[in-house]
């Protein structure tokens, strides 16, 4: 099982790792794509601040973190696990992960990154700002510059198991499984169902649906679910008490779409 996650906008920032080893980071075929971004994040916030923060979409506010990126090659380093925070990653918990669900997390788990294109959640990086969306005077737009490596190496990071699609679009544009491996790819949509004048609507909630999908991953790592496929995915979660609707894609070679809906959002 591969569990595709998007990053968080806020990361923890800190700590007293050692600086950055990009060769040390997970699927090295995408060392020279992650080399080209760095390189011009790094040389722009150095230089022009203002532009830096009109290209990243920083307000003035957020100034300090173009100062984080120009100290990306220096700064401190820590698993990203512990780098990416926020609703998702504060549902997954992966801090207090038992010992067995934390080995099924870092073999598991794959978080995308306009930077790094993705890394393992045991790989160290730096704090950073840089999200999917950016379009970076040099290189141009993030998602289109990851493209064509992530073409060459998810295939292989994928194998022949399940992928568990978790991102956002913004994220999901920088990789797009096909062929045999997007038939055992399972999207997740998250619907929040409530009955207004007996009758029931269902809504799409952002801040939930990014909760609830870091307890279901959460919940799969602790059952020490390795579901094969897509419907095995429906059955294991319909197991742990989610009430998932999903139909089998009518074409081949097509992903899964699985709604997971929740009465209660918290």
């Amino acid at each position: 099982m591969l569990v595709l996650l998007p990053p968080s906008e806020g990361k923890a920032a800190g700590g007293s790792g050692a600086p950055l080893r990009p060769e040390g980071l997970s699927l090295p075929g995408l060392a020279r794509a992650r080399a080209a971004v760095l390189d011009e994040l790094v040389e722009l916030c150095s230089a022009d601040e203002p532009k830096a923060r009109e290209v990243l979409g920083l307000s003035e506010g957020l100034r300090g973190e173009v100062a984080k990126n120009a100290s990306l090659r220096t700064a401190a380093a820590r698993p990203a696990g512990e780098v990416y925070t926020g609703v998702l990653y504060d549902a997954l918990g992966l801090a207090d992960l038992p010992a067995g669900a934390r080995a099924l997390a870092e073999r598991s788990l794959l978080v995308f990154s306009g930077l790094w294109g993705a890394v393992r959640v045991t790989d160290a990086i730096p704090s950073y700002r840089c999200s999917m969306g950016v379009k970076l005077p040099g290189l141009g737009a993030l998602g289109a510059h990851w493209r064509t490596p992530m073409a060459e190496v998810m295939p292989e990071a994928a194998g022949d198991g399940l992928v568990l699609d978790l991102r956002s679009a913004a994220y999901a544009a920088a990789w797009k499984p096909k062929g045999e491996t997007a038939g055992r790819t399972a999207t997740v949509r998250v619907l929040h169902a409530q009955v207004v004048d007996g009758v029931e609507k269902r809504s799409v909630v952002s801040h939930f649906n990014k909760a609830t999908k870091g307890r279901l991953v959460r919940d799969l790592l602790m059952a020490g679910a390795v579901p094969e496929g897509p419907a095995e995915l429906v059955t294991a979660l319909r197991d742990l008490g989610y009430a998932v609707e999903a139909e089998a894609p009518a074409k081949p070679a097509k992903a899964w779409s699985l709604d997971v809906i929740v009465t209660q959002i918290h």
